[in-house]
């Protein structure tokens, strides 16, 4: 059942049609519970409303379908156009990037040339760059990227994905380097994967703890209040210094339980997309894994004290519908 739903996602975040009725309607639908902006005006006013609740953020400028070289070019200046204005208006951010904009499947060394400039640029203002991995085919290349980069610059970094078999011996190769450490979103087979939500979840704690009693910098994303909680204890027993690591979720998903552990005294950190090209970003975030669509709900319906909400919003009730009548017009 989990492949038939994440399969009916991927076939969705692809469909070429979607994409372009979304642009249209997406924020009569509900896209602006977990799309920061359109714009950067309007994601600069995000992180502003964020920052005022002592939550950083990393912004992510979305795009789909990236197979030209205007197409990461544009995406390359819209992101150093975002550099600039955090850096102008000062506020609590940084970057995250996808190297397929960027041109990865393009040709590798178009899209190393784009990184330099855009880590060259962020470098001149002391803002971190960090850059997403993808799925195992891109893993390689985007490794290969990442140490060219770090011949030359301090400011850049990347993630570990804990249900990779590899994900341990590749962080402590990175053990000076600001990481994120994500459990994995793709369908990865079982030579290079675990597949069990209890081995992902084990190895991810593994990973974190591990990383917590470094020096580096190191950014914990996740949504599972159980493992949040078996982390703050390890902090706690340990002696570790807060200021060395952040806990970090998507916007739009767990807000109480983002605004809680920021006013404990933790780093939070909010990570933003924007853009009008939401529709495959919403898609893969539940086909990547469906356990998502709970999230939502369970952030509509109820308050972190697991109260029923007076005034509940069903968004994803309302994107299934509309999504059913996209594909009814388009058959008309």
């Amino acid at each position: 059942m989990a492949n038939l739903t994440r399969d009916f996602f991927i076939a969705l975040s692809n469909n070429k049609f979607l994409n372009k009725s979304a642009k249209k309607w997406g924020y009569n639908l509900g896209a602006e519970q977990f799309v920061a902006g359109t714009d950067i005006d309007s994601v600069m006013r995000s992180v502003k409303r964020l920052n005022d609740k002592r939550i950083s953020c990393t912004v992510d400028n979305l795009g789909e379908f990236v197979t030209k070289k205007a197409e990461s070019t544009a995406a390359k200046n819209k992101i150093i156009e975002v550099v600039e204005r955090i850096h102008k208006e000062q506020v609590d951010c940084h970057i995250s990037v996808k190297l397929t904009q960027l041109g990865l499947d393009i040709d590798e060394e178009f899209c190393l040339e784009n990184m330099r400039e855009i880590v060259g640029v962020a470098d001149k203002y002391n803002i971190f760059i960090n850059i997403d991995t993808e799925d195992y085919g891109h893993y390689a290349p985007t490794m290969r990227v990442l140490s060219e980069l770090l011949n030359d610059y301090k400011n850049v970094g990347t993630v570990i994905q804990s249900y990779f078999y590899h994900a341990e011996e590749d962080m402590d190769k990175l053990n000076d380097v600001r990481l994120r450490i994500v459990k994995g979103a793709y369908k990865e087979s079982e030579e290079v994967a675990y597949q069990s939500k209890e081995d992902i979840d084990r190895n991810f704690l593994k990973l974190a703890k591990k990383r917590l009693k470094g020096n580096a910098f190191t950014s914990i994303a996740t949504h599972d209040h159980n493992i949040i909680n078996e982390l703050k204890t390890f902090v706690e027993e340990e002696g570790i210094d807060k200021n060395n690591f952040e806990f970090q979720m998507l916007y739009g998903f767990r807000t109480d339980m983002q605004e809680s552990l920021a006013n404990e005294g933790y780093l939070f950190c909010t990570y933003l997309p924007f853009g009008d090209d939401w529709y495959g970003y919403f898609m893969r975030r539940l086909a990547e894994r469906p356990q998502n669509i709970n999230l939502i709900l369970k952030d509509k319906l109820y308050t972190s004290e697991n109260k029923l909400k007076k005034t509940p919003i069903i968004i994803g009730a309302a994107s299934l519908a509309t999504i059913a009548y996209l594909f009814t017009r388009r058959k008309k």
